[in-house]
């Protein structure tokens, strides 16, 4: 069973993408196998080159630079509601419960998404999303806009990286714009990666930067991939010759619209999860009064456990850890990635092995979740109205591409 979960898990995470197509007989099996190639190539480079991995780590401690730094102007802000027990006018008796999440660690998100507006005006991001997008465009048959604003949400908002190729959005077909919703929720964003490695340092003990760029990264041809097989189509927009990809006027123009877009991530981030706790305990509170199932209330994460179960172990994961880890991807799926990773930073160590571990730090990196259905559906429809009612119409085979791409990106690594 060994060899053979591999396998099995591996295809049956084809089909279920397959069992959502609109066409099943029009899939092309070159670009589905270029997909595939493309994931474990990528991930082979990023996970075991020497180059790659040591880049990742000055870049780790750049990001620990740049917490280091918010902290300061934190610290200048908020006083001691930042920096907990130093500088408080009382005695402290729990240093430990003194952290407070929205000015501690989530704050980072407008820093860095400020800093990621300046790097892409200053062209440092916009020579990377390009080098990586060539690299999917042709084996993948995804056009210029569609390949710029995949790649470019490693790095952007899966509403922001949309905006790069606004002007096209009204002429794309239902196949593209189901590809912009499925990366979008397969990949996540830097600001929030700088935030999430805050926040899991010291569970994991070392920066987590590398882990969820290689994430993002690898999650691009797998959500294209599945948008493939749900919608396949060889229609295709392109840039014309004069296409400039350029978003700000200056670098204050940069640090002011990035900070503003910070802030709207920040308060949405913090209203959706007093939102989504609050209704995830209300409806725990509810299940609880049913009758108990093998000794135990019943619970969302009990009933997304049994659901996601099988996901999880085609990721090869062993079945007694699968209950567990389904919960995970439940919770992922019907929250956020947020709740999730707290979740998982909370599990006793001896009840996932550390290999299952690191497959759920991949297949948890993502929005794919409601409520990013519905900010994607809001954003992107502002940006072409008119296409509105398609958004909708591919939104759902989005959820399921986004969730399953994830699950790939999480089985590719533990094959590794």
């Amino acid at each position: 069973m060994e060899y053979l979960q591999p396998v099995i898990g591996f295809f049956v995470l084809l089909l279920l993408g397959a069992i959502f197509s609109t066409n099943i007989k029009k899939i092309k099996i070159r670009y589905l196998i270029n997909a595939i190639v493309i994931q474990f190539a990528l991930a082979f480079l990023l996970l075991k080159w020497t180059v790659i991995t040591d880049f990742f780590e000055i870049l780790s401690r750049g990001v620990l630079a740049l917490t280091s730094a918010t902290d300061s102007g934190v610290a200048f802000v908020f006083g001691y509601l930042a920096t907990g027990a130093p500088g408080a006018p009382f005695e402290v008796i729990n240093p430990g419960g003194t952290f407070i999440f929205a000015f501690g660690g989530l704050v980072l998100v407008i820093v860095v998404s400020a800093f990621s507006a300046l790097l892409w005006h200053w062209r440092v991001i916009p020579f990377i999303v390009n080098g990586l997008s060539y690299l999917f465009k042709k084996p993948l048959n995804v056009g210029g806009p569609v390949g710029l604003s995949a790649t470019a949400n490693v790095f952007l908002g899966q509403v922001e990286a949309p905006l790069l190729v606004r002007p096209y959005l009204a002429t794309m077909t239902k196949h593209e714009l189901l590809i912009l919703m499925t990366v979008g929720m397969s990949t996540i964003a830097g600001s929030i990666m700088a935030t999430l490695n805050l926040m899991l340092f010291d569970v994991y003990g070392a920066s987590l930067i590398g882990h969820f760029l290689t994430a993002s990264i690898i999650s691009v041809p797998a959500a294209i991939m599945y948008a493939n097989m749900m919608i396949p189509s060889e229609e295709k927009t392109d840039f014309p010759s004069d296409h400039d990809e350029k978003m700000y006027r200056s670098s204050i123009d940069a640090i002011t619209e990035g900070t503003r877009s910070g802030l709207d991530i920040f308060l949405n981030i913090m209203a959706l999860l007093i939102v989504v706790l609050s209704l995830v305990a209300l409806v725990n509170m509810s299940l609880a009064e049913l009758p108990h199932f093998n000794g135990q209330a019943l619970s969302l994460e009990r009933m997304a456990g049994w659901i996601f179960a099988p996901l999880a172990w085609c990721m090869g994961i062993p079945w007694h850890e699968s209950q567990l880890a389904g919960e995970l991807l439940g919770i992922k799926t019907m929250t956020n990635e947020f709740i999730a990773y707290i979740r998982l930073a909370e599990i006793d160590a001896s009840l996932l092995s550390e290999r299952t571990r690191l497959i759920m730090l991949y297949a948890l990196c993502g929005f794919a979740n409601l409520s990013s259905v519905g900010i994607l559906i809001s954003g992107m429809g502002a940006m072409a109205p008119d296409r509105k009612d398609d958004l909708i119409a591919v939104s759902g085979r989005a959820l399921v591409a986004a969730v399953l791409a994830s699950c790939m990106t999480g089985f590719i690594v533990g094959i590794l």
